[in-house]
C-alpha cells in the first residue's frame, strides 16, 4: 500500500511543469554544452550588420544594439569586432538575431529581453542558448518561470499555457520552426521570414552562407543580378530551375530593400 501511495505521489510530481522542466534540463546537461571555436557556424563572418537587418526585416539600430550594446554590456548576438565594411556577424549570431527579432515582434521590449536571455543561458546551461535547440524544447518553461517569479508581464507574453504545458506564443513558435538544428543541437540553417512564395534559406555550408532559394539552390543575389541586367523573370526561372513566382518574390524584396 505504501509503495502505491509513493507511486501516486511520484506521478503527481511528474505532471508538474517544474518537474518536467528540471527533467528536461537534466537530460540535456549530459549532451555537449559548447560549440567549438573552429565550427564554421561560429568562426566565419557571413553578414554585415546592415545585411542582417535587411534579411530579418528589422531596423539596423536594433541589430546595432544587440551586437554592440552601450555601457560595455555583453552582446546579445555573436559577431566579430568592426572591420570596416567587412562582414562581422557569424551564422550563430544571425540565428540569435533571428530569434531576438521574434521576441521583439511578440512585443517584448529590449530592456526586458536582456535579463530574460541571461536567465535562459544560465538555466539551459549552453553557450549561445538562442541558437540552441534547447531553446525550442525548454525555453518556454524557463521563461514562464522567470516571468512569473519576477513579475515580468511582457516576457510572459512570449509563453502560452495549454493543457498544463507551457509553449511559446504563436509568433515565436513560427520563427523557431524556421530553424533547422544540427545533430549537435545548434542551428545549422535558417529559413528567412521576409519572403512569401520563395523558400529562402541561410546555410553556412552552402554558398558561403549567402541566402539561397532552397528549390533549385540559386543564390538570391544571382537572381537579382540577372534581373538588373535586363533578363526576364521567365528566363531567370528557367536558367536557375526556380519558379517564376519565386523569382518575382526575390526581386520584390530586393527592390523594396534598395528603395
Amino acid at each position: 500500500m505504501a509503495s502505491a501511495d509513493h507511486r501516486r505521489r511520484y506521478d503527481r510530481e511528474q505532471r508538474k511543469p517544474e518537474f518536467r522542466r528540471k527533467a528536461l534540463i537534466k537530460i540535456h546537461a549530459r549532451q555537449k554544452a559548447h560549440l567549438g571555436a573552429n565550427d564554421p557556424r561560429l568562426a566565419c563572418a557571413i553578414f554585415t550588420l546592415r545585411e542582417t537587418a535587411d534579411y530579418l526585416d528589422v531596423p539596423k539600430s536594433n541589430i546595432q544594439r544587440w551586437a554592440r550594446p552601450p555601457e560595455a554590456k555583453h552582446p546579445l548576438i555573436t559577431c566579430f569586432p568592426p572591420r570596416g565594411r567587412e562582414a562581422t556577424v557569424s551564422f550563430i549570431g544571425f540565428a540569435e538575431a533571428f530569434v531576438l527579432s521574434s521576441f521583439r515582434r511578440a512585443g517584448v521590449p529590449l530592456q526586458r529581453i536582456r535579463p530574460a536571455i541571461e536567465v535562459l543561458e544560465k538555466e539551459i546551461g549552453v553557450d549561445h542558448a538562442l541558437a540552441s535547440k534547447r531553446l525550442y524544447t525548454d525555453g518556454a518553461e524557463v521563461l514562464f518561470d522567470y516571468a512569473n517569479k519576477s513579475g515580468e508581464r511582457e516576457v510572459m507574453d512570449l509563453v502560452v499555457v495549454r493543457t498544463q504545458q507551457r509553449q511559446f506564443s504563436g509568433v515565436v513558435k513560427d520563427y523557431l520552426k524556421r530553424i533547422h538544428y544540427g545533430g549537435d543541437g545548434w542551428a545549422d540553417s535558417v529559413r528567412l521570414p521576409t519572403y512569401g512564395n520563395a523558400k529562402v534559406v541561410v546555410d553556412p555550408t552552402i554558398a558561403f552562407g549567402l541566402p539561397i532559394v532552397a528549390h533549385g539552390g540559386a543564390r538570391v543575389e544571382d537572381l537579382v543580378d540577372r534581373f538588373q541586367a535586363g533578363d526576364s523573370v521567365a528566363e531567370i526561372a528557367t536558367d536557375f530551375s526556380v519558379t517564376p513566382d519565386e523569382v518575382e518574390d526575390v526581386i520584390r524584396l530586393a527592390t523594396r530593400t534598395a528603395a
